[in-house]
């Protein structure tokens, strides 16, 4: 076997792994690249190699740094089958139409505006390409043995990130290889715990918290002064949301909050439909949750959902306190970008980040204390205060890592360290030789392996 690494070197975005045995070719997930503007330029550059030639596509998880690309590569002539979950497919069918629908009325915001350099700016791909990419979705069990063809065989053992989320394995009969994708977390509040590894001949790893630890407070501690401190201030709590996993634990820690009467009842709207659907496949698959169902029927109740622009507009009109939950996690594109420029501005409002902000987004630049973000073409000003939870992400840091990777009885021969910034892989590398031992390495962009 080979391996070839289109995506996911030195960045935590664009993920795509390309298999090849015999005269088989697999991709394993097919990301955006998001983030910095010479990564996200790679998104509209041929892709390296032929995407006819490409037998079957398979998925970790449905999120767009790993799937956001499936469009373009159908439009660049693929037409083999993409495997998956039925966790994965479900929100796929939610996040990719979404995806183009933006991009969509992005390119369409640019034009009418007059700010895009490009003219007239164009998306990377429509809604309806994203709609004719899921026909060739296909789905398959967990823990399930698949054959791809040319005698390789697939296998997809639950890794606790977000529903349908996946560790890939294939096999050729002499050498195996493990995708973690992304990496769950053992104690998640919602999700349950990602399966346990014990043998792979290669292993490619995700790094994004490769260089920390979680904090380790309690979330729930951690929002509750957050939202208290807006509340005396009678201040608006933006909070970019990452509408699959993230949105609907934080909707429970709320439901939580408010239960205990630890925050007082102020109104909470969930401003993404995304969300709102990616919510309704979230409660279709309780066997991947630990909630039972009065818990879920918390998250339904806690926010009123906001479906048309009209009602999305009405909200930046509105005074606090109030809470408002919307797209995307980054602040990179949807409704949240419209609620920043109403909202940033004021020291009594709060933006709330609940996950790793890639280098080169707004969220990045925000936490980074920047004193003003660019959206729709004017600079915006930051007075209000930022904060980030970071013990709601669903990626297991460093810490988590070890401890999942000390369950293999032998090291794999290598130990490819991917989907992280340089200094996060750089020091999980580290790590991972320090404290097992192991054969590590940081692939290049673009560089290809000899699978032994």
């Amino acid at each position: 076997m080979k391996l070839q690494f289109l995506g996911a070197t030195h960045t935590v975005t664009g993920s795509k792994y390309l298999i090849e045995h015999n005269r088989r070719k697999v991709l394993i997930d097919c990301g955006l690249f998001q983030g910095l503007k010479e990564l996200r330029l790679r998104n509209r550059e041929p892709f390296p190699i032929d995407p006819q030639k490409i037998d079957s596509v398979v998925l970790t998880h449905a999120h767009i740094d790993h799937t956001g690309y499936l469009p373009v590569l159908m439009t660049q002539g693929f037409r083999g089958s993409i495997y998956c979950t039925s966790g994965t497919r479900d929100l796929c069918r939610i996040l990719l139409p979404d995806s183009g629908r933006l991009q969509e009325e992005e390119a369409g915001y640019a034009n009418r505006k007059g700010f895009s350099k490009h003219k007239p700016a164009l998306p990377l791909y429509t809604e309806e390409d994203a709609m004719q990419v899921l026909g060739l979705f296909r789905t398959i069990p967990y823990e399930t043995q698949f054959d791809l063809g040319d005698g390789i065989n697939l296998k997809l053992i639950k890794s606790g990130h977000i529903i349908g989320s996946a560790f890939v394995s294939l096999t050729n009969g002499k050498t195996s290889i493990l995708f973690s994708g992304d990496l769950g977390r053992e104690k998640d509040l919602v999700l349950r715990s990602p399966g346990l590894i014990t043998e792979s001949d290669y292993l490619v790893l995700e790094s994004t918290y490769g260089d920390r630890l979680h904090d380790p407070r309690d979330p729930q501690d951690q929002v509750e002064e957050i939202i208290n401190r807006a509340v005396a201030r009678n201040g608006v709590v933006i909070v970019p949301a990452f509408s699959v996993g993230r949105t609907q634990t934080l909707l429970y820690i709320l439901h939580l909050l408010k239960m205990k009467g630890r925050i007082p009842d102020i109104p909470v709207y969930l401003n993404s439909p995304m969300s709102i659907s990616a919510t309704d496949v979230f409660f279709d698959y309780p066997g991947e949750q630990r909630l039972n169902p009065d818990q879920r029927e918390g998250i339904s109740n806690v926010a009123k959902f906001i479906n048309s622009p009209e009602e999305s507009k009405a909200l930046n009109a509105k005074k606090g306190p109030m809470i408002i939950i919307s797209a995307s996690g980054m602040a990179t594109g949807g409704r949240v970008l419209h609620h920043l420029k109403a909202f940033a501005p004021d020291p009594n409002n709060t933006i709330v980040f609940t996950g790793f902000q890639a280098a080169g987004t707004r969220g990045a630049s925000m936490i980074a204390n920047a004193e003003s973000v660019k959206i729709h073409g004017q600079y915006i000003p930051v007075r209000a205060e930022v904060d980030v939870v970071h013990n709601l992400s669903a990626h297991a840091d460093q810490h988590e890592i070890l401890k999942w990777l000390s369950h293999f009885r032998k090291p794999p021969k290598t130990t490819f360290i991917t989907h992280g910034e340089p200094q996060a892989a750089q020091t999980l590398r580290e790590k991972i030789e320090d404290t097992l031992h192991w054969n590590c390495k940081i692939p290049e962009y673009l560089e290809k392996i000899e699978l032994l």
